[in-house]
């Protein structure tokens, strides 16, 4: 199997710094664009052409680049038509600003669309053991028109590394208010944690490992982006190389986490309304 596994970084300044002694062909950059937090701490979303150029512009100052490989929509604004943010995400491509454009929570219809303006390179979206709603209809769309699959959340929101069940969440954590996280529905979940370690005891690995390895098993268009702040569990992602799994061992994993069991929404509810099943655009005139 040779899909790759990218670790999700965020860069700060010394990690900015680190990255200025490779040299920047060996480095790919993806970030985004799209979020906007308002004075009332509320979320919305951006897509106006005025808008991509002046973050993109934003963002290779900060960087400090002179290109972005990457650059993902966020999330996408509903109010215009989608042709008109990839609009002008094409002429940054033209004018070398970015190398390959990206959108996050796309529904089918809007892929479409945009992938009729400029080739998209990837599509990031939630994809887990536990959250398998874009296998219906986002996946098929994606591998007929030959675009990249960027799964985020691979561990369940880190449920199936261990989150809340061996480790305590810390007040402060954004998992507090995560619906599968919460009361009633995480003693629900719970029986699906188990599940996932029997089957991984069997396996020789961790249920986390597990987890990320039936992400990565689901072909070699999908790079999935577990996200960690410890040294550790890097490691232990990367053992999910490891991991190897047959046809049958990938139905035995799904079948033990039922999604229609699966107790909760996959998204707080501050960006419950941003996902792919709200991402349709009106039609350009």
């Amino acid at each position: 199997m040779s899909t790759p596994l990218i670790p999700q970084i965020k860069l700060g300044s010394q990690g900015l710094q680190a990255l200025k002694q490779l040299p920047r062909e060996k480095i790919q950059i993806a970030t985004k664009f799209g979020i906007v937090i308002t004075e009332d701490r509320t979320m919305c979303v951006k897509g106006s052409p005025e808008y991509v150029r002046k973050c993109c512009e934003a963002s290779l100052k900060r960087l400090d680049v002179e290109y972005i490989d990457l650059y993902y929509q966020h999330r996408i604004d509903t109010s215009i038509p989608i042709e008109d943010t990839i609009g002008e995400l094409k002429k940054l491509v033209e004018e070398g600003k970015i190398k390959y454009i990206g959108l996050s929570e796309a529904s089918a219809d809007t892929i479409r669309r945009a992938h009729a303006v400029h080739p998209i390179t990837a599509i990031q979206l939630e994809w887990s053991v536990w959250t398998r709603d874009i296998e219906e209809e986002i996946i098929p769309e994606c591998r007929k028109l030959g675009i990249g699959i960027v799964p985020y959340g691979p561990l369940g929101s880190g449920f199936f590394a261990g989150k809340a069940i061996v480790e305590k969440l810390s007040t402060d954590s954004l998992l507090v208010n995560h619906p599968r996280f919460k009361g009633e529905n995480f003693e629900r979940n719970k029986v699906f944690y188990n599940r996932l370690a029997d089957l991984a005891n069997r396996h020789g690995c961790t249920p986390g490992q597990l987890a990320l390895a039936w992400v990565l098993h689901q072909g070699d268009d999908v790079v999935p982006i577990p996200g960690t702040t410890k040294t550790k569990n890097l490691d232990e992602n990367i053992g999910s190389l490891n991991v190897k799994l047959s046809r049958a061992d990938l139905q035995e994993i799904a079948d033990s986490l039922p999604p229609d069991e699966i107790a909760g929404s996959r998204s707080p509810d501050i960006v419950r309304n941003l996902t792919w099943r709200s991402s349709d655009t009106p039609q350009k005139s």
